[in-house]
């Protein structure tokens, strides 16, 4: 059934090609002048984008002076490409014509075969989602031949059609780990080995670890990661692209992830690195290096965001360790590089919350509920921390005190109150019930 319908689209696609031809036969001789005429008459459209009349002499170069000129197979794609949003009904058949293009390409000698095929295949993959596996077969040839010289789009559309694979079936999530070892090295030599194409990489990396990151988890991940380590510690490039990869995908409490940041932070201090290191002694509760570390990615860091980020970090070290007080302040230097985020107040409730039990009697321990609520209210105000502010906000005001206990210690619901300890801070009195 499949052999009959491409057969179909094949033929459709010869009598699409033999009617350019039969055209480009009737208006034009076929002498080296008439060609020289259309290879510049085309040209001229095209360099204008104007690729409706650069079609007619366009396809009878292809036809009657193939070898003629590169510029035949290069503009041609997007030509026919410029057909299919004008006829989109005839899209297969377009489509078969542009690959048979690439096809001619190659046969004339235009460029390396998998540079070619690397286009080819990246055009079908972004053309017609049904014919990815023809596309991937394509690429992988291109690839296994090209290896770390690989075009850019090749190893964006490699990734791009196992993954089309993966959702229809055809593919199963640890061939989608399997391509991605493959594509991710090739990214990494590309970045670390600047040329022209670099911020093609750099840019595609983005979009590849994008369709990467449904398919990782963190025991795929170690055993993908765990296996190159050895062989790559002292490649800074990948070093990073793991640990964000295992911190985007909350593996940090991994073996894996620790070994990684600290090699990297060993090989490159910088403030990205120095804030991993916090983070994982943080997570090691070894305070000491926690806040010592923010404090350097603090330091070092120059983008506000960021350092609003490392000085949440910061907060976090210092309220892990009993220091709320400090924490406290460490989360309005990060409002004062990032006015309003709801992360920061977050934080600030929550360090409420941790240093409560360290407030004198039970009814003032209840009190720092009160301005602890204050912060998450502020949260609600971002819409990224919105919904996390809620459900904070539901949960502890059941610890408010009540009615009665407010009563005995001489307040009402609503009058102003001052919480003492190491918060000092003025709040409104409200009751649980």
């Amino acid at each position: 059934m499949i052999n009959n319908i491409m057969k179909t689209k094949l033929i459709l696609a010869l009598i699409f090609l033999s009617v350019m031809r039969l055209e480009g036969q009737s208006q034009f001789g076929q002498d080296e002048v008439t060609c020289k005429q259309n290879l510049s008459v085309f040209r001229e459209y095209y360099k204008q984008k104007n690729y409706a009349d650069a079609l007619s002499p366009w396809r009878w170069v292809y036809f009657n002076c193939p070898a003629s000129s590169g510029n035949i197979y290069k503009n041609g794609p997007k030509i026919i490409k410029d057909r299919i949003k004008k006829d989109p009904e005839n899209k297969d058949s377009y489509v078969d014509t542009i690959m048979m293009i690439f096809d001619q390409r190659i046969q004339y000698g235009f460029g390396q075969e998998s540079y070619i095929l690397g286009l080819k295949g990246y055009e079908l993959v972004m053309l017609d989602k049904k014919r990815s596996l023809e596309a991937f077969e394509i690429l992988k040839k291109a690839i296994d031949m090209s290896g770390n010289n690989s075009h850019f789009s090749a190893v964006y559309g490699y990734m791009q059609a196992v993954v089309n694979l993966e959702e229809s079936g055809q593919k199963t999530p640890s061939d989608v780990l399997d391509v991605y070892a493959t594509v991710a090295q090739i990214v990494d030599y590309n970045i670390t080995n600047e040329s022209k194409s670099t911020k093609y990489f750099i840019q595609y990396s983005e979009e590849i670890e994008d369709l990467f990151t449904p398919y990782a988890n963190c025991d795929d991940l170690n055993s993908l990661f765990s296996n190159q380590l050895d062989s790559r510690r002292d490649d800074v490039n990948f070093l990073e692209r793991v640990a964000n990869t295992l911190k985007d995908q909350n593996c940090k409490e991994s073996n894996l992830f620790l070994e990684v940041t600290t090699a990297l932070y060993d090989l490159k201090p910088s403030a990205s690195s120095a804030y991993l290191m916090a983070k994982k002694s943080i997570l090691n509760k070894n305070n000491t290096d926690g806040i010592r570390y923010a404090k350097e990615a603090i330091d070092m860091e120059e983008n506000p965001d960021l350092k609003a980020k490392y000085y949440l970090a910061l907060a976090d070290a210092y309220r892990s360790s009993g220091s709320f007080s400090s924490a406290r302040g460490a989360v309005y230097n990060a409002l004062k590089y990032k006015n309003g985020w709801g992360e920061a107040y977050l934080s600030l409730g929550n360090i409420y919350v941790a240093g409560a039990k360290s407030c004198g009697s039970d009814f003032e321990k209840q009190t720092v509920y009160w301005v602890a609520i204050d912060a998450f209210r502020q949260a609600l105000n971002d819409s990224q921390t919105k919904n996390r502010a809620s459900r904070s906000i539901n949960t502890y005001s059941k610890y408010f005190p009540n009615t009665e206990d407010c009563f005995f210690n001489g307040l009402s619901e609503g009058d102003t109150y001052k919480v003492s300890c190491w918060i000092n801070k003025s709040t409104t009195v409200r009751t649980s019930d």
